[in-house]
């Protein structure tokens, strides 16, 4: 399996629910990502491309498994902070 997503990492929790609220209540995902993130993915609206098993931390990868494509995850926390993951294609 492999998937395609994109995500907005922050350093705190509240901030990151903050974010996934305005994303719900209609501000789109890839403004909200170059607003906020703290990635370098930012510069494209948070894209990371296709990517197989082993390439992102654990946290991650088993959040876009459980996750449709399409749909976007609530906060994830990994080492680096806390993630708002679309995912946007699985094959």
């Amino acid at each position: 399996m492999e998937w395609k997503a994109s995500h907005i990492l922050v350093k705190e929790y509240d901030m990151a629910r903050k974010i996934l609220q305005e994303i719900k209540q209609g501000a789109r995902f890839e403004e909200m990502a170059r607003r906020y993130s703290t990635c370098p993915s930012k510069s494209s609206g948070g894209d990371l491309g296709w990517f197989g098993p082993g390439k992102m931390v654990k946290e991650f990868e088993d959040a876009c498994r459980k996750t449709g494509a399409g749909s976007i995850t609530d906060p994830v926390r990994t080492q680096f902070g806390y993630h708002i993951i679309k995912v946007t294609g699985k094959k």
